[in-house]
């Protein structure tokens, strides 16, 4: 497995992070754009990226935008907009051809960071602001996105039981915003947003590839244009809010088959000695087909079409998602809570345990094929303010014992209940 490290450095503002390498034929370039989860700012930073990648100074026509990114031997570009913890996050991508692999008059490393440097630091604008046409149509496009999740009702149910649980917290905002804050954004107000999120929000840049932390400094201050002030930190302590009463939600659509949703708190985060357990716990739950929830709930009793558990370690919250018939919901919700209280009794057996542990190794070191999963990887540390390579990871899953699963497990406290059920059915 490669120990190769990220090697870490900053300029201005970026804080950068290098691992030179020879393994991959590309550059694998990502740039992470953070700020607080905020009622004021979801929606603007949201709709940021949509619009940035519209255009720029050098090519404001969107099509000479996607012919820049050909001439550049066909570089791969996008954006994700996501939460991690109570942190909103953008995400830009680049893919990029080693230079020795094609026959190119311009270093393409550096052509790339000229492009990437311009999409976030030297927008398209007219009159001093954001092109008005730009932003009208990517209003429409964020909006589109926003009500698509409606129309999935499983990831309907899954943010409904996040927004109901965490009701009084910024977590309960959706990533790509709030469609009712849309109508009122116009070029000139999303451009001033964006010139505070630029100025505000912690910055990563990563580089995976045949270069140096030197040479990607340079290129760094070559090609962002930034204030060059000191880099913002993220955050690090996340608020553990204590679990007075189960709260339970009913709501009511169009929807053929019941969504049971379940929301956990824990004390464990990424940052802790015992995330291990808790990712062992999770996969024990209901992480995996080999889980308590997929064997005894969809499997042995056949009152779920699905079900599993997630655990989300920057924010210490384990969520359940299940699809049941109507009339099968108490029956349901007591079987699993019977495999909670297993959990907590420590009711695993030594192929529940070691199942999961080959599953999660596999996983960890499937990372090791894929540059953007390596740099995910240590961003969650930079993120967390915990580094541990994937090594260290690995060696503390393999050490766990069940004491230690029963342990995370203890932590883990039901908070939310929630059950989306058709309009028809009594």
């Amino acid at each position: 497995m490669n120990k190769t490290r990220f090697e870490h450095g900053s300029a201005g503002r970026l804080r950068i992070h290098v691992l030179p390498t020879k393994r991959f034929k590309t550059f694998a370039i990502s740039l992470y754009v953070g700020i607080p989860l905020s009622e004021d700012t979801v929606t603007s930073t949201a709709l940021t990226p949509f619009v940035l990648r519209r255009g720029t100074a050098s090519y404001p026509e969107t099509t000479q935008f996607r012919e820049r990114l050909e001439q550049l031997y066909g570089a791969g570009f996008g954006f994700d907009v996501y939460k991690r913890g109570d942190n909103q996050i953008v995400q830009f991508r680049m893919d990029t051809i080693n230079d020795t692999f094609v026959q190119s008059q311009e270093s393409l490393l550096e052509s790339s960071f000229a492009f990437l440097g311009e999409v976030v630091t030297r927008p398209a604008l007219e009159d001093g602001h954001f092109k008005n046409a730009y932003v009208q149509a990517e209003k429409e496009n964020v909006r589109k996105k926003i009500e698509s999740i409606v129309n999935d009702k499983i990831r309907y149910a899954a943010e409904r039981c996040l927004e109901e649980m965490c009701r009084n917290e910024p977590y309960r905002l959706h990533p790509l915003g709030q469609r009712k804050d849309l109508d009122h954004i116009t070029a000139e107000s999303l451009y001033k947003s964006y010139l505070n999120w630029l100025n505000e929000s912690s910055m990563d840049l990563y580089v995976v590839g045949d270069t140096t932390l030197e040479e990607v400094q340079k290129l760094v201050e070559q090609h962002f244009h930034l204030d060059a002030t000191q880099p913002v930190a993220y955050e690090t302590k996340q608020s553990i809010r204590e679990v007075s009463e189960v709260r339970t939600i009913v709501e009511k659509l169009d929807v053929n088959q019941g969504k049971l949703n379940m929301g956990l708190r824990t004390t464990i985060t990424y940052g802790d000695d015992e995330y291990a357990s808790a990712l062992m716990y999770n996969g024990i739950l209901g992480g995996y087909p080999h889980s308590k929830l997929f064997l005894n709930v969809r499997e042995k009793e056949s009152l779920a079409y699905y079900a599993s558990s997630r655990y989300d370690g920057h924010k210490g919250l384990g969520t359940i998602q299940s699809g049941i018939e109507v009339q099968n919901y108490e029956k349901a919700v007591e079987i699993i809570e019977n495999q909670l209280e297993e959990m907590r009794t420590g009711e695993i057996t030594e192929l529940e345990m070691s199942q999961t542990k080959a599953m999660i190794r596999n996983l960890l070191r499937e990372m090791d094929d894929s540059a953007f999963e390596m740099i995910s990887f240590d961003f969650n540390g930079q993120l967390s303010g915990k580094e541990r390579t994937v090594e260290q990871l690995v060696q503390q899953i393999e050490n766990i014992s069940v004491e230690d699963v029963r342990a995370a497990a203890s932590t883990f406290e039901l908070d939310t209940i929630y059950f989306l059920r058709g309009q028809k059915e009594e």
